[in-house]
């Protein structure tokens, strides 16, 4: 039934309005929110909407914004509708849908156009009406403090259309009332020039209010300007304001006059942010006092109080003016809340559910307060209003004690009448589907009713149950369709009967007379036919799941070798898979192939071997499997092939695998041969050193392969990776200019009063005794000349050594486990390692260079970064974001629960500044940027504008951060707005501080791109004591390909 009538359309008659009191509300049109809440004020003041009623029609022709905002306001005053389309003023003013403007610049451009407009009116008062409704004038009075005397542009005024208000560091309306009206001292650079002491003095400058209006605009400058950033930021703190307001005493003149003004409106923007957000508007009716709130489509009653009556969860409150706040009102229905930051209240006394005009409000929000001046006997004694001096003649259609002019009547009558006769229309379209609605329900069930079938000698005929269904749920169903319940043989198949129903005689025939179609199958149209293939398949079935069952018991007899009387070859692996199926009715596809994996590429059967593993099986079994498999693959000729027992193994492929065999046999004895000759190398053991003693160095990575190689046995014996020819691993370990070595000898230990290479894993290179040397020259083509040779020598001889060996020559402390340790190796307490060729000091400043530049100019890698709850960090990750962690690993985005918080992975490089990284960590974690205290290891990483690379943050490096909660928690997207709009690059940086950081200096006026290396070096050092490093830092480019070098 819903769906039938949703078919129809929506029903007009939801957007009637509820009473002829209930204001209308606007669509939104895409983010015209600040026009809608605007219009709702000016449209809700009578004084203002009068004078538009009241405009000439000659004077609406001529001026098309008048004239649709005329009907605008005829259509909120009188129309049928709950939601008025704005539309076709919107386009009359050329307004962007999609973007969202200021409320307070387009209320301001508004009434200067409208001014433009009424000012061509023939009738006075309409003519100046937004003058006398929204003008005052203000004078800018500055006094010489020497004379006393008023400059000449004292007594000029300025007329103002609203006051803007401070609301920074001021609570409520009076305080800034007082800071505009303020006296300001001119002194210092400020001195006022007076023309009658002829000389600059001090002086005091204020304004002063000479005339007020009607209604009186107060724009409270919510948004502050950040001249750092050149962007905007919205001031959210809590601002008062009066229900009733006396602007008397503020005259700069007494007037006989009462200035006593009513709050009639207060425009507000929601959100933090100063480019969007949502403006709404809370305005009262002078007729019935009543407020209401208006939020584009929606408009609720708020009651007697400008921000609800009842409510508990909003942003604005009612206190008395003895500052005590009050219970709340008691009365209508609160304003929907549904959106965040919205106003609230807490109003007076139980006793009324009227709020007193003496009462004060408090909002976060309000962005514009309205005023409407108070009749009073005393103020309509000597001021006359605007409207009783227009005179409105012909006017009709009265509406909540206003008339519309004749034109906008008529217009609107028509509107309305359209709009009723459409709504009368849907009403009759509705009833009449529910009546035929209501009709076939009738008919279903009187032809459902004689449906069954009461005994099984009464004949019946058979309907499709997917048409039945249809006929019973479509308004209007289709002809009979029972083909779908046929067989192949046009009868009922037995295999159909879940997609059938049984009617009686007397039902089909209503059915058929009525919808015709078919055809007719009655319960003599069974398909023998289709009974007896079905009973065949059963009987098929159930034998084929017997006969498997036995040939799967003689098959685990013959993969348990309890079978002897095997006559053909299947594969091994195959028929294990077999066995392990479910049993089944039919062959499936997993029975084909029985001896494929057996059959090598000529056809013939393959030598067994690793993957052609074969077994023989009876010849019942193997003529069962061979059915099976002809049976799902009946055009694969080579889909199952036969091995006999006595079938001859392929030649080919067995020449083939006994070469293999011999070589794998003779690469075997080769490898074991090797090991015998360098036994503690192959075992990864230290050898023992003594001092005055030849040794050679070898490249650590080469003796890993050559150990692997060696290692590899069985089915890895050809397959292991063969280490490379000796002489170019020797010569990469040259300089090409210099030739001499560019990697530094191994540290050397003293263990037990041995001395050993320490930690030989992780060093570049490893310490090789003379023979083994010789001997790895003779199996892997080096020559026994070009080898890098190395003497222990102890620390005294060393120094006499210093012209051949250099004066920077590495040398490495022993640690003894013990002090008799230490006393009786005295001799050999501070070894050195000369060697030949000597150390490159030049190449290998230069190539850490290289590195550290590879290793800032790192892009799209992973850090990890955790959120620790509490003071201090858990020692495993201090520990974790001490330690350098692995570059290569690959890491997920997703947070992650830990025992002290949640943890992430983020996506960063080197030109990435900490600003950046704080932005990523505050959308992922949800800590404010400002709140964050960001660690590396126990180090507090700061500088927003330094990059990760100036802050040494590499690859893989863990970080932990907390929460200082110090900050109020507010919306990424101000910050991300205020980002786009800051002129500087927050991924613009220099390696300038790294470099610091690691102690280089590079002279100033260099670009920052290390990779640009040049020859010119500057000896530095690289942060780790005892070892001095040679860099090159560039010269002054004016560009490179590394984009670095500016």
């Amino acid at each position: 039934m819903p769906d039938i009538l949703q078919a129809i359309g929506p029903d007009p008659v939801k957007d009637l309005r509820n009473t002829d009191e209930t204001p209308a509300g606007l669509t939104n049109l895409g983010a015209t929110c600040y026009a809608n809440s605007v219009l709702q004020c000016l449209y809700m003041n009578a004084s203002f909407r009068e004078i538009v009623f009241s405009a000439e029609p000659d004077l609406l022709n001529e001026q098309p914004v008048l004239n649709q905002l005329a009907r605008l306001f005829a259509q909120l005053h009188a129309s049928k509708m709950a939601v008025i389309d704005p539309a076709p003023f919107i386009m009359t003013l050329e307004l962007d849908n999609a973007v969202q403007q200021d409320g307070h610049e387009f209320l301001t451009l508004l009434l200067s156009l409208l001014e433009r407009c009424l000012s061509h009116s023939k009738i006075s008062k309409v003519k100046k009406a937004v003058q006398d409704l929204f003008r005052g004038s203000v004078s800018q009075v500055t006094t010489c403090s020497k004379c006393g005397r008023d400059s000449e542009a004292s007594s000029k005024t300025e007329d103002f259309y609203e006051l803007e208000l401070n609301v920074k560091g001021l609570k409520n309306l009076d305080e800034s009332l007082d800071q505009y009206l303020s006296v300001e001292q001119l002194h210092g650079e400020n001195q006022y020039n007076c023309e009658l002491c002829k000389s600059t003095v001090d002086a005091t400058h204020r304004i002063r209010l000479r005339t007020l209006p009607d209604v009186l605009n107060f724009q409270l400058k919510r948004y502050e300007f950040l001249p750092k950033t050149t962007t905007r930021k919205k001031i959210t703190s809590a601002f008062g304001f009066p229900g009733e307001l006396d602007m008397g005493l503020r005259l700069s003149e007494p007037s006989q006059l009462e200035w006593i003004y009513d709050l009639s409106a207060v425009l507000i923007h929601k959100g933090t942010a100063v480019n969007s957000g949502h403006y709404i508007a809370h305005i009262k009716d002078e007729n019935t006092g009543q407020w209401w709130a208006f939020d584009d489509e929606h408009v609720s009653n708020l009651g007697h109080c400008p921000f609800g009556e009842g409510s508990s969860s909003c942003t604005a409150k009612v206190v008395h003016n003895d500052n005590t706040v009050l219970p709340s009102c008691v009365g209508t229905t609160p304003a929907d809340t549904s959106r965040s930051h919205v106003d609230v209240v807490l109003p007076q006394s139980l006793e009324s559910n009227v709020v007193s005009h003496k009462d004060s409000f408090s909002s976060v929000d309000a962005y514009r307060l309205m005023y409407n001046l108070k009749r009073t006997r005393k103020n309509d004694d000597k001021r006359i209003h605007i409207a009783n001096n227009i005179q409105l003649e012909g006017h009709k259609g009265l509406h909540n004690g206003f008339p519309l002019p004749p034109h906008l009547f008529e217009d609107l009558k028509d509107v309305n009448a359209a709009y009723l006769a459409v709504c009368e229309e849907y009403k009759l379209k509705r009833e009449r589907e529910q009546h035929h609605i209501a009709e076939r329900r009738q008919e279903v069930r009187s032809i459902l009713s004689e449906a069954p079938v009461r005994s099984l000698e009464e004949p019946f005929y058979w309907v499709s149950t997917a048409w039945l269904r249809q006929w019973a749920d479509n308004v209007i169903p289709g002809v009979i369709d029972n083909k779908p319940i046929q067989c192949s043989h046009g009868e009922v198949p037995v295999s159909k009967i879940g997609c059938m129903k049984r009617l009686s005689v007397k039902a089909w025939e209503i059915l058929f007379s009525k919808y015709d179609g078919g055809p007719a199958l009655s319960n003599s149209n069974y398909c023998m036919t289709c009974l007896i293939d079905g009973a065949q398949s059963v009987v098929s079935a159930d034998s084929y799941r017997d006969q498997r069952i036995l040939m799967r018991d003689l098959a685990n007899d013959v993969i348990a070798k309890k079978c002897s009387d095997g006559a053909y070859f299947v594969s091994k692996t195959w028929l294990q898979q077999w066995v392990r199926r479910k049993n089944i009715d039919a062959p499936s596809e997993a029975d084909a192939e029985p001896t494929a994996s057996i059959r090598c590429r000529h056809g013939q059967l393959k030598p067994e071997q690793p993957g052609a593993k074969r077994l023989l099986v009876p010849e019942k079994l193997w003529l069962f499997l061979y059915k099976d498999a002809v049976a799902v693959k009946p055009v694969d000729p080579l889909g199952c092939t036969t091995f006999p027992s006595d079938s001859e193994l392929c030649p080919e492929c067995s020449d083939e695998l006994s070469e293999v065999a011999c070589f794998e046999d003779s690469l075997r004895e080769i490898k074991l041969r090797h090991r015998q000759n360098h036994e503690k190398l192959a075992a990864g053991k230290g050898i023992p050193l003594s001092l005055n003693c030849t040794y050679y160095l070898m490249p650590s990575s080469w003796l890993t392969k050559w150990r692997n190689y060696t290692s590899g046995s069985g089915k890895n014996t050809s397959s292991s990776v063969e280490p490379e020819v000796l002489d170019p691993v020797i010569d990469a370990l040259k300089c090409e200019q210099h030739s001499r070595l560019l990697e530094r000898p191994p540290d050397l230990m003293n263990k037990r009063g041995m001395l050993i290479q320490k930690s030989s894993s992780t060093d570049a290179l490893t310490i090789i005794t003379e023979n083994d040397w010789i001997s790895f020259c003779e199996e892997w083509g080096g020559n026994k000349e070009k080898g890098i040779m190395a003497i222990i020598e102890s620390s005294d001889v060393a120094e006499s050594n210093l012209g051949g060996c250099g004066e920077d020559m590495p040398r490495c402390k022993d640690h003894p486990s013990s002090q008799d340790e230490a006393s009786n190796d005295s001799e050999i307490r501070q070894p050195v390692i000369r060697t030949t060729p000597e150390i490159c000091e030049d190449c290998i400043g230069e190539q850490k260079s290289h590195e550290l530049a590879k290793k800032l100019n790192y892009f799209n890698e992973d850090i990890s970064v955790s959120l620790v709850r509490g003071k201090e960090a858990p020692r495993s990750i201090l520990e974790a974001s001490s330690a350098t962690s692995e570059t290569d690993r690959r890491a997920s985005k997703r947070s992650r629960k830990t025992s002290y918080g949640t943890s992430v992975n983020l996506k960063v490089s080197g030109s990435t500044s900490l600003y950046r990284l704080k932005m990523m960590i505050w959308e992922l974690l949800g800590v404010v940027k400002e709140n964050q205290i960001l660690h590396k290891g126990s180090m507090i990483i700061d500088q927003e504008s330094a990059t990760l690379a100036d802050l040494s943050i590499f690859p893989g490096d863990k970080l932990w951060v907390q929460d200082s909660e110090i900050h109020e928690h507010r919306d990424i997207a101000d910050e991300i707005a205020d980002q786009k709009a800051n002129a500087q690059d927050p991924e613009k940086g220099c390696f300038h501080d790294t470099l610091d950081s690691f102690g280089i200096n590079i002279l100033e006026g260099r670009p920052e791109c290390l990779t640009c290396i040049v020859e010119e070096p500057v000896q530095t050092r690289f942060g780790l004591p005892g070892v001095e490093i040679f860099f090159k830092t560039c010269l002054t480019l004016l560009t490179c390909s590394h984009n670095r070098c500016k």
